[in-house]
């Protein structure tokens, strides 16, 4: 039997044979998982530190970056993740890979976003998984695996643009709200080390569900769609505190 998972007990549904006469065991013994081209799944993690005493953050937070050491963005700096084996649940995933290429280990984290536009990567079909971790003290790191460097960066982001826009072709009840943020990030050891960013945030306005877009404008020395996840991070941290 061609199954991915060995116990498919809990798959048999009401145990009936579907339109063809297969038995839910033939159909996985027939079954081809290349019939679709599937795309690559990994975990990146944004371990931002700030001092407990402080609940604002425009006040020394701090974020978590790697230097690459490979293409693509070789020399770029970026958050800590990778690909998630086979056979692996995503939030061990985004674990192991922080351990790997920070030595950071037993830290809460949380899923925040799933980033998955087409163009985000040059190797292949890659959709990210976004996880968050806040620390309220110094924690030492350690460069391993595909980073260069690990190092923390203070982080300052300011609003530049608020708007709200409507929607070409679209009756005009359809708004939607941008709001530009310019990101600066200074290594924390050397001042020299920076790198920034501007993001565009879109979403729907007065209707009852949520449609955010992120879009990276420009980026100097922050790899990937990365300074996007940083907003993303930044309003849930903003909102909560």
């Amino acid at each position: 039997m061609n199954a991915f998972v060995s116990d498919i007990k809990k798959f048999l549904g009401n145990g009936k044979d579907n339109e063809e006469g297969k038995s839910l065991e033939r159909f996985l013994m027939e079954y081809d998982p290349n019939r679709y081209q599937n795309p690559s799944v990994t975990a990146d993690i944004l371990v931002f530190q700030k001092r407990k005493e402080i609940h604002d953050l425009e006040n020394g937070l701090k974020l978590l970056l790697i230097q690459r050491k490979n293409h693509p963005c070789i020399g770029w700096w970026a958050l800590p993740g990778g690909f998630v084996e086979i056979h692996e649940d995503i939030d061990k995933a985004a674990a192991r890979e922080l351990l790997e290429e920070t030595g950071l280990s037993d830290i809460p984290m949380e899923q925040i976003y799933t980033f998955g536009k087409q163009d985000r990567d040059p190797r292949t079909r890659i959709v990210t998984v976004a996880y968050l971790a806040l620390l309220e003290s110094d924690q030492k790191v350690i460069a391993g695996d595909d980073a260069a460097e690990a190092e923390w960066f203070f982080v300052k982001i300011d609003k530049v643009i608020e708007e709200i826009m409507k929607e070409d072709g679209i009756a005009s009840k359809n708004k939607r709200k941008r709001v530009r943020y310019h990101i600066e990030v200074i290594c924390e050891k050397n001042h020299d080390r920076k790198a920034e960013a501007i993001v565009d945030y879109f979403t729907n306005v007065d209707t009852l569900l949520l449609q955010e877009d992120y879009k990276v404008i420009e980026s100097n020395g922050i790899a990937f769609d990365h300074p996007a996840f940083i907003v993303r991070a930044y309003q849930l941290l903003k909102n909560r505190l």
